[in-house]
């Protein structure tokens, strides 16, 4: 610490807080510890007696935490992802549209192994909206040494943008709607409805629905002709239990597709399946989905949105969190579900 007259502290940052008391009126904190001191705080600085400051002396190679801060949110965020301006220390980062939050789990912790400096974040693969803080960054002390910072820059340009949201891309939807109740009239589809505000939700629409029996080749058939009409995505409701007249699953290989993944460690969903045929997902959705509020669904169908392609250990690593608590008054995606 250096002891400097006020007039020459301009530009220092202060060691301590100072407070200010004015009777019957006011006593508190003027200026915070940390703080820059700037020309137009000298009057202010007199006036409650503060002729001398005790200020961090300024050395080379060692930065503000302010600085510090903006540095590591710059080295962190990538595509999709602002911040906000240095507040006691702390600096956040923010979507800047809605989209799919992507958080590089392996570089999160290898920064926080870093002695003296924290990046918090939301979960990943969740969607958030815009303006949602997503993450936070500052170091520990007040003043760091320069090299600390640079370490953090050095490992979050080795594994990439640590914190990034996906745009969330409009698709054309084809559904499919299994079941001969359905087909032949015996019941209204309830299932479709559900299906499709999801999608809507989220940005895409449904071009065109077709209903089909319990019949292997006119599902394949129905997915042939969505693909045909162009269908960046394809929805199967129905027919994927062990019931011999669910062939959902026998459909889709007979349309073309290869099935990534029939069978999913999350409740509910675990009959859910996904498949492509070409470079188009195909999803066969089980009845939980027309039921439940949250399923498997609402943790796949996003990163599909966001242009990923889902291979098997995407599902597989679902099983850590993938136990919905169906609780009365649904928070998702603020809860566990779906939280690696």
């Amino acid at each position: 610490m250096l002891k400097v007259p006020v007039e020459n502290a301009v530009g220092m940052i202060l060691c301590h807080d100072l407070t200010r008391i004015v009777p019957g009126k006011f006593k508190g904190r003027v200026f915070k510890k940390g703080h820059v001191v700037k020309k137009e705080d000298i009057p202010l600085l007199l006036e409650i007696g503060k002729e001398n400051l005790y200020v961090w002396e300024n050395r080379e190679g060692f930065l503000h935490e302010d600085e510090a801060a903006r540095r590591m949110a710059c080295a962190v965020a990538g595509y999709g992802v602002t911040m906000t301006e240095p507040k006691e220390g702390k600096i956040n980062l923010l979507a800047s549209m809605k989209g799919l939050l992507k958080i590089d789990t392996a570089g999160l912790n290898a920064v926080n192994d870093i002695e003296q400096v924290m990046l918090a974040s939301l979960h990943t693969n969740q969607v958030v909206e815009k303006d949602t803080v997503v993450a936070g960054t500052r170091v520990i002390p007040l003043v760091i040494d320069e090299k600390i910072i640079e370490q953090v820059e050095e490992r979050a340009a080795q594994f990439g943008p640590l914190v990034e949201v996906k745009p969330l891309a409009c698709l054309r939807v084809g559904m499919v709607v299994t079941g001969s109740e359905v087909y032949k009239g015996r019941i209204e589809d309830k299932f479709g409805p559900v299906v499709k505000a999801k999608i809507v939700k989220l940005g895409s629409y449904v071009f065109r629905k077709i209903n089909v029996p319990d019949d292997t080749g006119m599902i394949a058939r129905a997915i042939q002709d969505l693909l045909a009409e162009k269908a960046d995505l394809i929805v199967i409701t129905g027919g994927m239990s062990v019931d011999p007249d669910d062939l959902t699953p026998a459909g889709v290989v007979a349309a073309g597709g290869k099935i990534v993944s029939y069978g999913a460690p999350a409740l509910p969903g675990a009959m859910f399946m996904v498949s492509y045929i070409g470079k188009t997902p195909v999803l066969g959705l089980p009845g939980c989905v027309m039921f439940s509020k949250r399923t498997v669904f609402d943790l796949v169908l996003p990163r599909i949105m966001a242009g990923e392609e889902i291979e098997r250990r995407d599902i597989v690593a679902l099983g850590h969190g993938g136990l919905c608590l169906e609780c009365p008054t649904c928070r998702f995606s603020a809860c566990p579900f779906g939280k690696v």
